[in-house]
């Protein structure tokens, strides 16, 4: 132990962790990043960045440092700016967790905020015009050599480094920014050829798997939204293709959300890990890995901590009130009870309380929509994606009021191994005269959006078409739809 002269000087050599519990008959590990000041592997990258413009002189004393991103480089920037004298400005898509704005603009930073719309390429634009306009330093993440720098000097040699004289056969870890990807890459097959890297990847982004380049302008085609946050924007970034052209990766592994953040749950419920859900996908890729060749030696990178996903779907479960187990654990003594006076004191009062333009619609999709909206059976349908939050409202809408309904998830990889994704958005474009999702049909009848629908609560249209469909809406609870919303369209920000 010995004292350091800043915070800084407290970035990288995180620990490798052993998961015995995950995988007790085989060898996952895990490198936990989060162990890093500003919880997470982007501290590595924003203090090589800041060093190297400091180096160049590219970066003056006093000079305004902005970047895009949706959080953690945000976060770890606002640590390194804080701690160098520099002012920051983060420019962030609306859509991402609260808690992450709120952690930049604590360490000083200011976050301006995009259109969820305008997805990651919208908040690259953004900074780059900033920069432009008033002279700032824009560090450029994605293209920043400094960034796949950091991780061949340090975090490929920290991994060979904890691994020396045993095995190693993988390395799992998502692109991102491709920093770490072709960093780790090129240090590991200088120091362990043995070594493969595997990337996983959104099984409804396929941005590498499906072999599609990237167009010269405007999103991948083959984005589409994911809970992965700093995983696969919308665009395959320089790096990431860098480590293809340079043939560092071995694998690419598609994961579904859903075992994304069973992973993040298990990460933290049987082997005390916190970690967010990109980690948890890592695990997932990590855990394939091993049900395919159990005696392999599996290293998955966790990128960051879990507190920073409080307003994310990873939390969606987790009550801040007590629930009925742990009312009946309270009850089962009788001191420092809710629902019971305190001998002395007074009685306590409380109580338990972005899109595909249009094409010529196929005859195979045209018949498959048909045969969706105008089923009897399931009158009320749904065109959704998985990881779409104005999806997630509806979904929680319609569960809350017990509507039955079919919800047809067009960024599903069946759908797009049938050739049907795209083929049946471009029809409802067609049909309903709008690019966006989701899209509610009751009775064969197009109705609206999300939003269109929560209005249509309110004005009881929507119970009139459903009972007009045969279903009952008699037993509705009385609520405001809008409390479904995400949490950032419900507060969005003004201009003041």
């Amino acid at each position: 132990m010995f004292i350091h002269s800043g915070i800084t000087e407290t970035i990288g050599r995180t620990p490798v962790v052993r998961l015995r519990r995950l995988a007790p008959g085989g060898g996952l590990y895990a490198k936990l990043e989060s162990a890093n000041p500003g919880g997470s592997v982007k501290d590595r990258m924003a203090l090589a960045m800041i060093e190297a413009a400091e180096r160049s002189g590219a970066l003056r004393p006093g000079q305004t440092v902005v970047e895009a991103s949706s959080g953690n480089t945000g976060i770890a920037l606002a640590m390194v700016c804080a701690a160098r004298g520099y002012p920051l400005v983060v420019v962030m898509g609306e859509q991402f967790s609260v808690e992450r704005r709120r952690l930049m603009r604590f360490l000083g930073a200011r976050v301006v905020l995009t259109p969820a719309h305008l997805k990651g390429s919208g908040m690259v634009d953004k900074a780059r015009e900033l920069a432009e306009t008033h002279g700032w330093f824009w560090c450029r993440q994605f293209e920043n050599q400094a960034n796949a720098e950091v991780h061949e000097r340090h975090t490929g040699p920290e991994i060979a480094a904890a691994f020396a004289g045993r095995r190693l056969d993988y390395v799992v870890l998502g692109a991102g920014t491709g920093g770490s990807l072709r960093g780790i890459g090129r240090a590991l097959r200088r120091l362990r050829p043995d070594t493969r890297i595997v990337v996983a990847e959104p099984d409804n982004a396929p941005l590498l798997a499906g072999g599609r380049p990237q167009p010269s302008q405007g999103s991948h085609p083959d984005f589409r939204p994911h809970p992965m946050q700093g995983w696969t924007p919308d665009f395959i970034p320089l790096h990431t293709a860098a480590a293809l052209t340079e043939d560092l990766v071995y694998r690419i592994l598609p994961v579904s959300g859903e075992q994304a953040l069973a992973g993040s749950r298990d990460l933290a419920r049987r082997e005390g890990i916190l970690a967010g859900i990109t980690a948890g996908a890592s695990v997932a890729a990590g855990l394939r890995l091993l049900d395919e060749q159990p005696d392999a030696e599996v290293l998955c990178l966790l990128p960051d901590t879990g507190e920073r996903y409080l307003s994310m779907p990873l939390f969606d479960d987790i009550g801040q009130d007590m629930d009925a187990e742990e009312w009946a654990i309270s009850r089962s003594s009788p001191g420092a009870r809710f629902d019971a006076p305190t001998p002395g004191a007074a009685t306590s009062a409380a109580a338990a309380a972005a899109t595909p333009a249009p094409t010529p619609v196929d005859e195979p999709a045209l018949r498959w929509f048909e045969a969706a909206v105008r089923d009897p059976r399931q009158p009320v349908v749904a065109f959704t994606l998985a990881w779409c939050e104005f999806s997630w409202s509806l979904r929680k809408l319609f569960e809350h009021i017990g509507l039955p309904y079919r919800a047809v998830d067009l960024d599903a990889p069946a759908l797009r191994q049938a050739g049907l994704d795209l083929p049946l958005r471009a029809l409802l474009h067609i049909r309903t005269g709008q690019p966006t999702l989701p899209q509610v049909f009751i009775g064969g009848q197009h109705l609206g959006g999300c939003t269109e629908t929560m209005a249509a609560f309110r004005s009881g249209e929507l119970a009139r078409r459903v009972t007009a469909a045969g279903l009952d809406a008699g037993a509705w609870p009385a609520l405001e739809p809008e409390q479904f919303l995400p949490r950032w369209r419900q507060r969005r920000e003004t201009v003041a």
